[in-house]
């Protein structure tokens, strides 16, 4: 059975991804990305942990918006308190391909080896990655198509454009 969904308004779903622990820097300009997102009526999807992830649902909430964390284990009191909707999975570092599954766009602030992870899936998958500050990717003969910006800004306009071009909407 396939659902007529077509006149269903539903809103764009940005993943922010970035580290654990953010320098006070990534924490501000993920706080200023969570607002932005969620005064533009966007959902806000994460890791549920700390650092960037914390900051940009502490963000979202402020401003009134919706934030979801895809948490790596089973207990959804794991979540930052600004998570609303918290989603165990028991699937630890595995669970950054749903994070990824689950955004029409990615905006990758800072990060580790994690981040880099759901960075390549965005690639892999064709979702749009917006990069503020974050991993430089180079492979000879290869187009590396991540996004850079340098303000929150540009990085909230740009992912909110990429997913609205890539869903038609």
């Amino acid at each position: 059975m396939k659902w007529n969904v077509s006149n269903v308004d539903r809103p764009i779903r940005i993943a922010v991804v970035g580290s654990s622990e953010a320098t006070p820097q990534e924490a501000a300009w993920a706080y200023q990305v969570g607002r932005l997102l969620a005064t533009a009526g966007a959902v806000v999807i994460c890791g549920g942990r700390g650092g960037v992830m914390e900051a940009v649902c502490r963000g979202a909430v402020e401003a009134g918006g919706l934030t979801v964390g895809i948490l790596p284990g089973n207990d959804p009191d794991e979540a930052n308190p600004y998570v609303r909707l918290p989603l165990p999975t028991g699937l630890g570092e595995a669970r950054n391909a749903l994070v990824v599954r689950a955004a029409e766009a990615v905006i990758a602030i800072g990060g580790e080896f994690g981040t880099l992870s759901e960075i390549a899936l965005a690639l892999k998958w064709g979702i749009p990655v917006i990069g503020l500050e974050t991993w430089t990717l180079h492979r000879p003969g290869v187009t590396v198509p991540i996004e850079r910006v340098s303000t929150p800004e540009e990085a909230v306009r740009c992912a909110l454009a990429r997913a609205r071009k890539a869903t038609d909407r």
